[in-house]
């Protein structure tokens, strides 16, 4: 199996090869269905808007009840299927897989200030959806260096954007950007996406277009909501 064979399947669904690694005891990649320990990782993902299209014409066909959760994991397993590997997913839990963690082996990301993973080209404009786990060993490119913005980032407006202060070093108060989010002042970052992301100068031409903020927005809404009602 080649990696440009890989890159292509998911490019043709609509989604990303973002990086590989091989997986050791303490990355918790999970066996493959027959047991066999998995080789080789590739994480798959979006940058940008990359993805919004092919799952915007996904939904018009389902009729618009189709999830983002349920046409990644179509098309993530029809694609492991294809290339008989298996597909992993950071939204099967719990327990969930350490997603974030994988991504910093397999890609030059690293957590930013605000908690997301930043990309020296991306920015906060990028996300992982699924991965593919592989019995063989692939060949995959050497890990290329790459200085993290964030580090040489003095006014840090990511901290200092937050209509209500929900953001700050290792805490974010949910229920601030909840109340928000709920009220009329909250509609630019409801509509928009989150100021204190938007804020951030790396990767402004990946900014996700506002349809798109604006659906990412309403289902983070949805899931903090039913997380603060089960508590």
């Amino acid at each position: 199996m080649e990696l440009a064979k890989i890159e292509k399947a998911l490019r043709d669904c609509g989604l990303l090869a973002r990086g590989g690694f091989h997986p050791h005891i303490d990355d918790h990649v999970p066996p493959l269905p027959d047991g066999r320990p998995a080789k080789t990782v590739v994480l798959a993902g979006n940058v940008g808007d990359s993805l919004w299209r092919p799952f915007q014409v996904a939904v018009k066909k389902a009729g618009g009840t189709l999830s983002l959760d349920q046409w990644t994991e179509q098309v993530l397993t029809a694609v492991a299927r294809k290339l008989k590997a298996h597909a992993l997913f950071p939204f099967s839990g719990p327990p969930y897989l350490p997603f974030q963690r994988w991504a910093q082996h397999a890609d030059a990301v690293a957590p930013s200030p605000i908690g997301p993973l930043i990309h020296p080209d991306y920015g906060l404009w990028h996300a992982y959806r699924g991965a593919l786990a592989f019995a063989q060993r692939i060949e995959l490119p050497p890990p290329v260096a790459r200085t993290m913005p964030c580090q040489h980032c003095t006014t840090r407006p990511c901290l200092s954007t937050c209509p209500v202060g929900a953001l700050t070093p290792g805490h974010f108060d949910m229920l601030a950007c909840l109340d928000h989010l709920g009220k009329e002042a909250g509609g630019e970052c409801l509509h928009g996406g989150c100021l204190a992301r938007r804020a951030c100068p790396v990767g402004t031409k990946f900014q996700y277009p506002r349809p798109q903020a604006h659906f990412h927005q309403k289902a983070f809404l949805r899931n903090a909501m039913k997380t603060v009602t089960s508590d």
